[in-house]
């Protein structure tokens, strides 16, 4: 397990530092201004429904029911699952789209209603919608070919396909945004080819396993309509975190010009250690945890739970402290250039202080939802996200009056909070996990070393004015020297406190 994630990890540490060459092209061409904001409110719409259609509630529901299938089915069943499955979720996502471009104009005034107070930035976002929701059939297509591939062991190429995303919004936004006569454009048409090309990577890995079969619809095969009844209550459980960013979308929509911007550079920060570590623990836990149920083995199930929560300790926790120290200095560094100005950082900046305290929180539900989807137990999660939702947005109603677009970052990490401690006592209550030994000695070692490279970088740091007037070479050469000062301080302490291995090694 630790060497597909490690080789997960390494997929997705190569893709989001491209993701950051892409929003360093975009933030110099674009800025946080208004043509920026219109496309990243049009591209977190088919988004959102990306991570709830494909990496949230059908992937839970999928990958057990498809676990179930090869274990305890012959092969031409387990094609037949899945040629079924391609087929009925290709149909209901193009009827979506179909219906999405149609309403694009009550989709913005639905997401951004802050928009409408400029006519012609509403315009332009349902133009850029239009356009960017061709990428939700795609990109849903590709995550579910990777689910069949982590279920038969195939984790480096689904983990590879965002490269080619990042790969396709460069190019436009380099190449074919000053052809037109609108430049944001390029983005929208950018987005759309690298779901394809998300699409193509993946079959002739999918072939390699015999699985690759003529798409059918498949309503009525038993298979299809229990992933269905899975995904119908996962769909909104299983995608809490997005349907929170959705929200705080619509609320910066009536905030200042660059809110909406200042979210995105942070929440994109927050996401690179959310997507190398914990995606790349859930990815390969799930089908584990799957397979341990359908095989009746319960103490295994809940030491693989055990293993993934000391991993998230593990990184998470000196992630979500480089993120808090290293807030100004890695905006500055990654996308302070053309028209994202210094104004920019600083704001930007609040935001990612309220977003890194929740990313521990953000990670452990990475790990502790699986252990509800790998039973084929949806309705808990769901009882969860509902009330996290609920607070999220109590949170943020109250908050944002003081703290503005701060505030909705901060709301965020507190619901993020919630839903974590809620779903680990759900898992408790339930006997599905039961704690190995030795967590109180394991959390001290983690936080003392956490507590050294935190005081380590802060004093290296300096103000975030002094970095900002530092060259593009000289702001690059001085953050990997901190970055890499950081996790060499953490890991000294580490093993000068002995941190034992045996428990991170295998569950």
């Amino acid at each position: 397990m630790l060497r597909s994630a490690a080789s997960v990890g390494i997929a997705t540490t190569t893709s989001r530092v491209l993701g950051y060459v892409r929003d360093t092209v975009i933030a110099t061409s674009f800025g946080a201004g208004p043509a920026a904001d219109a496309f990243f409110v049009a591209f977190r719409i088919p988004n959102f429904l990306r991570r709830l259609f494909a990496e949230g509630a059908f992937s839970q529901a999928f990958v057990p029911v498809l676990s179930e299938y090869r274990t305890q089915r012959d092969p031409a069943e387990v094609r037949d699952l899945i040629a079924h499955t391609l087929g009925t979720l290709g149909a209901v996502l193009l009827l979506v789209t179909l219906l999405a471009v149609a309403a694009a104009p009550l989709l913005v005034w639905l997401l951004a209603p802050g928009f409408g107070y400029d006519a012609q930035r509403a315009e332009l976002t349902g133009t850029l919608l239009r356009i960017t929701f061709w990428y939700l059939p795609l990109v849903s297509l590709a995550a579910a070919v990777g689910g069949v591939l982590n279920t038969f062991g195939r984790y480096f190429a689904p983990a590879l396909t965002p490269l080619f995303l990042n790969l396709s919004m460069i190019a436009a936004a380099v190449w074919l945004a000053p052809t037109l006569d609108v430049p944001v454009l390029a983005l929208a048409i950018g987005v759309v080819i690298g779901g394809l090309a998300q699409l193509l990577w993946q079959l002739p890995p999918l072939a390699a396993t015999g699985n690759l079969v003529r798409p059918r619809l498949g309503f009525a095969h038993p298979g299809v309509r229990r992933i269905l009844k899975l995904m119908g209550p996962g769909v909104f459980g299983s995608s809490v975190a997005q349907i929170n960013l959705m929200f705080d979308t619509v609320v910066a929509s009536f905030l200042v010009t660059g809110s909406v911007s200042w979210l995105y550079y942070a929440d994109r920060l927050m996401e690179f250690p959310l997507g190398v570590l914990a995606i790349a623990f859930a990815t390969v836990i799930l089908p584990r945890l799957s397979r341990q149920h359908a095989d009746g083995n319960g103490e295994a199930f809940s030491r693989t739970l055990d293993w993934g929560l000391r991993w998230v300790l593990l990184v998470g926790a000196p992630a979500a402290a480089a993120l808090g120290v290293l807030a100004g200095p890695l905006l500055g560094t990654l996308f302070s250039y053309g028209a994202f100005d210094t104004h920019s950082v600083h704001m930007a900046r609040l935001a990612l202080w309220a977003f890194a305290p929740g990313l521990l929180a953000f990670m452990a539900i990475k790990v502790l939802a699986p252990g509800f989807y790998a039973r084929q137990d949806t309705r808990t999660p769901v009882r969860i996200g509902v009330i996290a939702m609920l607070a999220n947005m109590g949170f943020t109603l109250v908050l944002v009056w003081s703290l503005k677009h701060a505030g909705l970052a901060v709301a965020t990490s507190l619901a993020a909070y919630l839903n974590a401690l809620l779903l680990l006592r759900g898992l408790r209550r339930s006997g599905a996990y039961r704690p190995q030994p030795g967590w109180g000695v394991f959390v001290l070692r983690v936080a003392l070393a956490t507590a050294t490279m935190t005081v380590l970088l802060w004093l290296g740091a300096g103000s975030l004015d002094a970095w900002l007037a530092l060259g593009a070479g000289a702001r690059v050469s001085r953050l990997a020297f901190w970055v890499v000062a950081g996790a060499a301080s953490y890991a000294a302490a580490l093993l000068l406190l002995r941190l034992p291995l045996a428990p991170l090694r295998h569950p």
